[in-house]
């Protein structure tokens, strides 16, 4: 009798790692460019928060492309996603450099729009990397490679605020942007990404059929429901996925709005501390891949939730840097908690892995309309910065809601 010889699929997970980073750099990048944003085209809060409305809000796009994945697969969706992200610097370049002669407030909107092209590829890459990382091994070690992905993802989002301060501002102090900062940085990213593409199209991966890898692992033939439309779980799960991103935007969203409501803090760029939040989760990511082994997920996530909302409760009691250090240190629990949700909300789906996956996706939605309402409570005079701030700790119990009840529903215990 002959025994199976499982599958290598070192080097897909490693295109896919390549993948994550990019996702991470770009992702965190257009969020690290609010500050930028606020001084160059003369913003409010509000304004400036549609920075992420624009780009978060390409997610809405991510249940049509998640069952555009179930027809074309992952590779050809990958394929598209960076050539639509390429497309979309490209564009940029020439929209802006095109029309630096005309007002800001155009610019801005351009700059908005060709965002959103970028994002719409990123969704496409999101879909990708997340039930790949899932399958490509045993089904068990699912929330640990996708910690692990996350962690050299969280590489690129401690990278990428660096870039923007040392490239695009050109080490310059943020109220000294201008727009035609932005074209050729843009530019040189497009080119880049296109040619990955190039390259991406020419290598072979993996077909994976997840229903028969389910199978194989359990030793028997499972049966699934006729639709994903069936599974409350993966519903939850994204509505848990749209109350993070407030937890995981919002904190680096709202932190050039706080240092400009402190006084002691003027003359300091919110900019220049972003890295030490995005690199607190690179840190923790990395720290959850080696612990995951030893606790179970909703443990895992339990701790986490609490640890980030003790911190930012610690902030309200703290002064000036003290505050911001507090806030900062929530990235270090913030980290794995995208990875340990997307697992709950993947679980016991099967064929359906794909399409689900681009329901849960969807919840990314949350940074496009919950920052820019948090935007507009801090602008508002009778509520300010610290009220917007306190509505993290509304998205922190529902996730904690999530994590114990709402992902067991529908599914046998």
């Amino acid at each position: 009798m002959t025994q199976k010889t499982q599958p290598n699929y070192t080097f897909a997970l490693t295109i896919v790692i390549i993948v994550c980073f990019l996702i991470g750099f770009v992702t965190t990048m257009n969020n690290s460019m609010i500050e930028f944003c606020t001084n160059a085209f003369k913003l409010n809060n509000f304004q400036s928060q549609l920075v992420n409305t624009a780009f978060y809000g390409a997610y809405i796009m991510s249940i049509p492309f998640g069952l555009m994945m179930s027809k074309i697969g992952y590779k050809a969706t990958l394929v598209l996603g960076l050539a639509v992200v390429g497309l979309g610097f490209v564009i940029n370049f020439l929209c802006i450099n095109g029309n630096l002669d005309g007002s800001v407030n155009t610019i801005y909107w351009m700059f908005l729009a060709c965002m959103f092209v970028v994002a719409l590829g990123i969704v496409m890459l999101q879909l990708v990397a997340n039930p790949y990382v899932m399958v490509l091994g045993a089904p068990e070690r699912g929330a640990f490679r996708m910690t692990l992905s996350q962690a050299l993802n969280s590489v690129a989002t401690t990278v990428a605020p660096i870039f923007i301060a040392t490239v695009i501002l050109n080490n310059k102090k943020a109220e000294d942007a201008v727009p035609s900062d932005i074209p050729y940085p843009y530019l040189g990213l497009g080119l880049f990404t296109l040619l990955l593409c190039v390259i991406l199209y020419f290598l072979k991966l993996p077909s994976i059929n997840e229903g028969e890898q389910a199978a194989e692992a359990s030793g028997v033939q499972k049966q699934y429901k006729s639709s994903v439309f069936q599974y409350p779980h993966v519903w939850l799960g994204a509505l848990a996925i749209f109350m993070y991103m407030g937890l995981e935007i919002g904190v680096p969203s709202m932190l050039s709005a706080y240092f400009k409501n402190e006084p002691s803090l003027a003359g300091l760029q919110a900019t220049d501390y972003l890295m030490y939040y995005w690199g607190g989760m690179m840190v923790g990511r990395f720290i959850g891949a080696g612990i995951l082994s030893k606790f179970q997920p909703r443990v895992l996530l339990t701790a986490c939730l609490i640890g980030g909302a003790a911190c930012v409760g610690i902030s309200f009691f703290l002064s000036s840097m003290a505050a911001v250090w507090a806030m900062l240190a929530a990235g270090l629990f913030h980290s794995v908690m995208w990875p340990l949700v997307f697992n709950l909300g993947l679980q016991e789906l099967g064929p359906h892995t794909k399409a689900a996956s681009g329901i849960i996706n969807l919840g990314v939605i949350g940074a496009a309309t919950l920052t820019p309402i948090m935007g507009w409570v801090a602008d508002e005079p009778s509520l300010g910065v610290g009220m917007a701030i306190c509505m993290m700790f509304i998205y922190y119990l529902y996730v904690m809601w999530f994590c114990w009840k709402g992902s067991k529903i529908g599914l046998k215990a």
